[in-house]
């Protein structure tokens, strides 16, 4: 079983920076490949990032390749998500998980752990 805790969303206006970091629980955490997804209101939850289990490979959707940048500490249990140049449509409620590292890691249905999740409000 594990537990995540996400923290650092908050109210951002456009063009700047925010960094989301999401705390497992256990002691298997290095085993699992890490995500983040968000879902805004009145549309589908969306793939946001991933990370490998080492941290070697990670892999962006379309929409924050080139902004966001997906990080994990194994020795914290933490994995963290590096937003900048942010726009209006990143406003999102952002979700971290956690999943097998064999199965798909941009489909909801490849993790088995979510998080609460933690609310990014981009404002003009």
């Amino acid at each position: 079983q594990v537990q995540l805790v996400e923290s650092g969303g908050g109210l951002v206006q456009a063009g700047g920076s925010l960094r989301l970091s999401c705390a497992a629980s256990g002691r298997t955490f290095s085993t699992y490949k890490m995500g983040w997804f968000r879902q805004a209101p009145g549309k589908e939850r969306e793939f946001v990032a991933a990370i490998s289990r080492s941290g070697g490979s990670t892999y962006y959707g379309n929409s924050v390749k080139g902004r966001f940048t997906i990080s994990r500490d194994n020795a914290k249990n933490t994995v963290y998500l590096q937003m900048n140049s942010l726009k209006l449509e990143d406003t999102a409620v952002y979700y971290c998980n956690a999943g097998p590292p064999l199965l798909d890691y941009s489909d909801p249905r490849g993790y088995d752990y979510w998080g609460q999740g933690t609310q990014v409000t981009v404002s003009s």
